[in-house]
């Protein structure tokens, strides 16, 4: 249960970040300087919100801090994340998920796709206890 709650939370700071950071890049970012380019600005803002949020949440929600844990989490949050981009983008965007996917093959979904690959991975890799571990192998 814990790990469900931890996902979800982990979910939900990052998105509410990603929220703000992408009205600003879509306003004011992107038709000065194009998508990719503003895409690339937006990254490093979501890569520490990432970084913040896969060390907080296990330490508030008190989850374990072993691999399967972290990495379920991980996993669990990007599940989410992706199910509710399909949706925003169906319902608010009139994106079909074919053209959601087509998005990967561009410079700026290829950025978004290197996030995600973060955004999933970032509770393993920053956790105290997963670089003891490797310190002991």
């Amino acid at each position: 249960m814990r790990i469900a709650a931890g996902a979800l939370l982990y979910f939900a700071v990052v998105f509410v970040v990603a929220f703000l950071l992408g009205a600003v890049r879509v306003a004011w970012l992107e038709p000065q300087i194009g998508r990719a380019a503003a895409e690339l600005c937006e990254a490093p803002f979501l890569l520490v919100t990432i970084a913040f949020a896969s060390r907080w949440v296990p330490r508030v929600l008190h989850l374990r801090r072993d691999l399967v844990s972290l990495g379920l989490m991980g996993l669990g949050a990007l599940a989410i994340l992706q199910g509710v981009d399909l949706a925003v983008g169906i319902f608010l965007r009139g994106i079909t998920p074919a053209e959601q996917l087509a998005n990967f093959a561009t410079a700026a979904g290829l950025i978004y796709a290197v996030l995600l690959i973060a955004f999933a991975a970032m509770p393993m890799l920053l956790s105290g206890d997963t670089f003891a571990a490797a310190r002991k192998i």
